[in-house]
């Protein structure tokens, strides 16, 4: 499922499913990097999200979107017990990756 997100929008560099306590699940990522590491920082960074928003009283969080000079981290959750997230150019549009993610996230959430 990974494979055919990243081929739905080639801006797409690596996607990953991970569990809400930060452990992989499944991944399709660039060999330098670590798939644990990753795991445990995304839970952490979608898990503050979900506080800020709660706190601020912005409604029920929809996605976490960090913006690099290289390109974007981009995670929401697919259903109450994973995350996911991509990594994309700088280039990409984002609303094709919010469309396709937000598709992808579903099948997940039906699948686990």
């Amino acid at each position: 499922m990974l494979k055919e997100l990243e081929s739905s929008v080639p801006e797409i560099e690596a996607a990953a499913v991970v569990s809400v306590e930060g452990l992989p699940i499944a991944s399709a990522l660039p060999r330098d990097i670590e798939e644990t590491r990753l795991a445990a920082m995304t839970a952490a960074m979608l898990s503050l999200g979900e506080r800020v928003i709660e706190e601020m009283r912005k409604g029920r969080i929809e996605r976490v979107f960090v913006e690099g000079s290289e390109g974007t981290i981009i995670s929401m959750n697919a259903g109450p017990n994973a995350v996911l997230t991509c990594s994309s150019r700088k280039d990409a549009k984002l609303g094709l990756i919010f469309l396709e993610m937000g598709r992808a996230a579903r099948k997940i959430a039906d699948i686990l």
